[in-house]
This record gives structure tokens, C-alpha cells and sequence, in this order.
């Protein structure tokens, strides 16, 4: 099929590639699958039997494992999805069996400013609609499974408050004496709702509830969602549920969903939502989609069990992980590498020509209005000055011992010139790297990338994690700033440092990851601040407890876990053809 994806938007562009997709029963065939090892959800999606599928095939070796990161984002984009889409179509056009991994999208994006991840151009994640509305439910049962501990933690309150011990014992509840100063969670909602960020529920009588402070958080920045990106397995699932603390007692004393009862029944929720879901790129390779994104205020992670099962199903499995390197490839290296046991082959480095140029100092760019002639002509100095950014998530990705691939994601405005500089600069600084046009040629305009990759993959990585278990968390928090982020040191609000304190203290909380909470627009706390930023500390405000992922979550600067809608948000061009059904818009 020729389509022109200069003429076309993105949703045109993948209701046309739909007409070609493969059925669920084909991509099966293809991967090997037996029939009862897939979950139809309709003609073209399906849940995979992770369990029965990985038992099958626990003595095939793995294939090679390729993960995908990119530069600090800016509002012009750097195609991350779009690259991993544009890498698992190169590696297929050049005879490769490939699997990738994505992450689902959130509703609070999909219908804001950023659009749904699918990928873009003739790079994409087929059928849209269906990976930008819901899915196969993931998102909705990590919202229910949430709410619903909080529903446990405040229907307890409540009855606390209204009854004497000896009635709560003969109600079979015994009092947890639960501080309603000091709730760990509030409630989720998949939607960017800036004015649920603080509210008070409990309103009315004694039968409405107990009147306290709460608020909602994103649901993809729920620690089910962390949860279900690293779990093992069911069991290990339900282990980890069962340790989420919710809330403390009125001794400091943590009070986890497994105190309220309530973790078996939120595992039942999440019970289906562990099985990865099977969809295809516009060319019909396998795509595993589990897990979600924002890796500045969660863990951003396609899942540990879509890698496990990408890299037994294929020769080579490309994954994604959020943002840039900083945070994004930082907790891919430290976190979920430490608890898969999984050694990838190699790093790619997305970036583009116009990217680089607003990191260098180029003008402000503003949603909806003509970009300056400095990014669509060219202008070296720019790409030079921005190419500060580039080279320290280089030296992040080297520093874990694997080999980084610079992937120039090539835009029709990029000049030889421009594109020369990158190049030199890549070399010098040690790492591969490759021109791709799959956004515009698909599959064909990534077979340089495909081949580097390939290439790249037949080094034997050495490879090793930036800190040890032992490492104390300080220390943690102080070798990500200064080693990943170039940060002169680490500040602590005064709160924070009595957390801190408290943690370190803690016999039982030693052995949990270290999960950075920072804005994904700069290699420091301060969103404006682009390309490298040099003389700055690293100001920590909170530090949450994520027991049951199994982290300790340093909060920097004022980054919040629910963003908010902007002023022109995407939902108000999505929209449904009334005679076809099909839905249009989404981008």
C-alpha cells in the first residue's frame, strides 16, 4: 500500500493499514503459538497466556534484547515509540524474527496535549482506536483494584470511628487505630483532572463516611501499575499487593492492603490485566503491550513479563522505556534489570535534528502556532549547542556497560550538515549510530538502524548496575544526581530528610529499589532549564514507600503524580463517524 504520511494524519494513516492487518489467529501461527495459549478479545487483539506460553518454552534460549530510550523530551518530539515501531519493522525487513514491547496509554494524555503513544507515520501500533480507548482493560482494572483499597482503608475509618472495640470484634474487625492525618494513597482516575488533586470526602452524616483531606493520582502513577510492570508471575503479583501500605496507624505504624483484608480481592481484579496483550505494526510484526507510561512520576516501563516473553518468542525483542535516559533507561538499568535478571544487548539513543536545536537555546516553541525558521532551515550552531544533551545520555547508557545506538530519528527539514555533526559526535563519543526515515518509508527507511542494532547486539555487554543492594539510600539518591543527572549534590526539605532518616533506619525497607520522581523535561528538577545544565543541586521534597513494587520513591522539585488539562486539549478533535463507527481524531 502506498501512502504518502506528509498528506495524511496519523489515525488516517492506521484506519488504512488496518484494512491489511493480520488476525489474531495469523500473528499466532507466526509466533508459534498454540491455540489455547491466546485470549481473543475480537479479530485482531488478544491476551497471551504468559504462564503457559513461558513453561513451554523455559529451555529456548532468549533472544537478543534491545532497549529503547531517548533525549530529554521538548514539544517538538523525538518519535520514541514511533522509533521502536520504525525499529521492530526494520529488523523484520531485514529477515530478523522480532518482537517489541510497548506501554499502554493513558487516558489522560490520549485525550490532552500529548496523543495516544501508538507511534507515528508508517511506524505505528495497530488498530488505534483500540490501543488509544481501553484496550484490553489493564488501566480499568488498576483503577478499580486502587479505588478499591481505598474504599477498604475508608469504610474501616468510618466503622472505627462509629463503634467500640467489642463491637468491632463481633463484627469480626479488629482496630487498626488508623491515623486519617496520614493516608499513604488517595484514589485513581486515568485522566489528567488537576482539580481532583486535593479534595475532602466524607461529607454529611455519621453514615457518609469519615470526613477527611484526600485526592486523586493519575492511574498510571498507581502502584499497582508499578506493580504489574515488575511482577514475576500471579503469585508474585499477589505478594506484592498484599504489601502496599495505604496508610498509617496513629503509631506511625504501616498499614498495608493485606491489614485491610482487601489484597486477594484487588489480585482477583488485576487477575486477567497480568496476561500481556498481542497487537502488530502497519507491517505485521508482534507487538506485546503491557504496563504504562510516565517514567517521570512512576516507573514507565513496558513489563517484565512482555520482555520475558518477547525475548522466548523471537530472535530479537525491542522494548521501550519512558523519556529520556535519565530517568526513563536509569530505572530500566537499576530497576528493572535488578528484578528481572535480565541483561539487555544494547541501548538506542532516539533524537532528532530539531530537538536538538531547542536544547541548544533555539526559540520557544508553542503548541499550535508556526515554528521558527531555526527549526525547519538549517542552523548548525543550534545542533551543536544541543548536542550537550545527547552526549550525557550517552555516557548515562555507557556507564551500565552496554553498547548505546544513536538513532537520528530524520526529519524532511534535517540537512546533511546538520545530520554530519550528529554523526561526528556519536562516534567521538563512543557509541553506533544510524539515520532512520521509518516515519516516512517504514520498514525500508529503518534498515540502517535495523542493521546497526544487529551489529550492535554481537558485543558482548559488561554490563553492571550504577549502585549495589547494600548501597544505603542516600548514597543512591546521590550517585543518580551526580552520575546521571550532573547535579553538584542533593538538597532535602526538612520533611524529606526526616523520611530519609526514618527509611534508612528501617531493617525491612534496605532491600527496596530506588525509584526517582523528576520532570522528564530536563536532565535537572527545573523543566526550563535545556541541554546540560551545570552548577545545580538536586532539591528532594518527599520520598514515598512503595512496598508492595518493592521501591523507595525520592520526589524532586514540585512534579506532581496528576498532571492537569491544558487549555486545548486533544479531546476536542476525537470524534466518531456516526455511519461507520469508526472513531477519528486521535493522533
Amino acid at each position: 500500500m502506498n501512502i504518502d504520511p506528509t498528506k495524511l494524519e496519523d489515525w488516517e494513516i492506521a484506519e488504512l493499514s488496518e484494512k491489511n492487518m493480520k488476525n489474531v489467529r495469523q500473528l499466532a501461527e507466526e509466533l508459534e503459538l498454540d491455540e489455547l495459549e491466546i485470549l481473543p478479545y475480537g479479530h485482531y487483539l488478544a491476551k497471551l497466556d504468559y504462564r503457559t506460553i513461558l513453561d513451554r518454552l523455559k529451555t529456548k534460549p532468549d533472544g537478543k534484547y534491545i532497549e529503547v530510550t531517548a533525549i530529554n523530551p521538548t514539544p517538538l518530539g523525538e518519535g520514541k515509540t514511533t522509533t521502536t515501531m520504525g525499529l521492530v519493522q526494520g529488523l523484520g525487513k531485514i529477515g530478523k524474527s522480532v518482537t517489541g514491547a510497548i506501554r499502554q496509554p493513558s487516558g489522560g494524555p490520549t485525550f490532552n496535549i500529548k496523543g495516544s503513544a501508538a507511534g507515528g507515520g508508517l511506524a505505528q501500533c495497530i488498530p488505534l482506536t483500540d490501543f488509544s480507548l481501553g484496550l484490553t482493560g489493564d488501566i480499568d482494572a488498576i483503577t478499580n483494584a486502587h479505588n478499591l483499597a481505598m474504599v477498604a482503608l475508608t469504610s474501616r475509618l468510618q466503622h472505627e470511628f462509629n463503634y467500640s472495640d467489642e463491637t468491632l470484634e463481633k463484627k469480626g474487625l479488629k482496630r487498626l487505630d488508623i491515623d486519617p492525618r496520614n493516608p499513604a494513597i488517595g484514589w485513581a482516575i486515568d485522566f489528567s483532572a488537576q482539580s481532583l488533586r486535593e479534595i475532602m470526602i466524607g461529607l454529611g452524616g455519621k453514615m457518609d463516611g469519615f470526613m477527611m483531606k484526600s485526592g486523586f493520582q493519575i492511574t498510571v502513577s498507581s502502584e499497582i501499575m508499578a506493580i504489574l510492570a515488575v511482577a514475576k508471575d500471579l503469585k508474585d503479583l499477589r505478594e506484592r499487593i498484599s504489601k502496599m501500605i495505604v496508610a498509617y496507624d496513629k503509631k506511625g505504624r504501616a498499614v498495608t492492603t493485606a491489614d485491610l483484608e482487601v489484597d486477594g480481592a484487588m489480585t482477583a481484579i488485576m487477575s486477567k490485566a497480568i496476561n500481556p496483550t498481542l497487537m502488530q505494526t502497519i507491517e505485521g510484526q508482534p507487538v506485546l503491550v503491557h504496563a504504562g507510561p510516565f517514567a517521570n512520576i512512576a516507573i514507565g516501563q513496558s513489563s517484565i513479563i512482555a520482555d520475558r516473553l518477547g525475548l522466548k518468542l523471537a530472535d530479537y525483542h525491542v522494548t521501550e522505556s519512558g523519556f529520556g535516559a535519565d530517568i526513563g533507561f536509569e530505572k530500566f538499568w537499576n530497576l528493572k534489570c535488578r528484578f528481572s535478571g535480565l541483561t539487555p544487548n544494547c541501548s538506542v539513543i532516539v533524537c532528532t535534528v530539531r530537538a536538538l536545536k531547542m536544547h541548544g537555546g533555539g526559540p520557544r516553541v508553542a503548541p499550535g502556532k508556526p515554528l521558527d525558521k531555526a527549526y525547519t532551515e538549517e542552523n548548525t550552531e543550534l545542533v551543536k549547542n544541543g548536542l550537550q544533551n545527547l552526549l550525557a545520555h550517552i555516557e548515562t547508557v555507557k556507564k551500565s556497560g552496554i553498547p548505546a545506538v544513536v538513532c537520528i530519528n530524520h526529519f524532511y527539514t534535517d540537512t546533511d550538515n546538520e545530520v554530519k555533526i550528529i554523526k561526528e559526535a556519536c562516534k567521538a563519543a563512543g557509541a553506533r549510530v544510524a539515520v532512520s526515515k521509518h516515519w516516512e518509508k517504514g520498514g525500508e527507511g529503518a534498515v540502517e538502524l535495523a542493521e546497526t542494532v544487529a551489529a550492535a547486539c554481537e558485543d558482548k555487554p559488561d554490563f553492571k548496575f550504577l549502585y549495589s543492594d547494600e548501597t544505603p539510600l542516600e548514597n543512591r539518591i546521590e550517585l543518580i544526581a551526580k552520575e546521571v543527572y550532573g547535579a553538584d549534590g542533593v538538597s532535602y526539605t526538612s520533611d524529606a530528610r526526616k523520611k530519609l532518616e526514618s527509611i534508612m533506619a528501617d531493617k525491612s525497607l534496605s532491600g527496596l529499589g530506588t525509584c526517582m520522581v523528576k520532570t522528564h523535561l530536563s536532565l535537572s528538577h527545573e523543566p526550563s532549564l535545556k541541554g546540560r545544565p551545570k552548577g545545580w543541586t538536586l532539591p528532594i521534597s518527599d520520598i514515598l514507600i512503595y512496598q508492595g513494587a518493592g521501591f523507595i520513591v525520592p520526589v524532586a522539585g514540585g512534579i506532581k503524580l496528576m498532571p492537569g488539562t491544558a487549555s486545548d486539549p486533544a479531546f476536542r478533535r476525537i470524534d466518531v463517524d456516526v455511519e461507520t463507527g469508526k472513531v477519528k481524531g486521535l493522533f
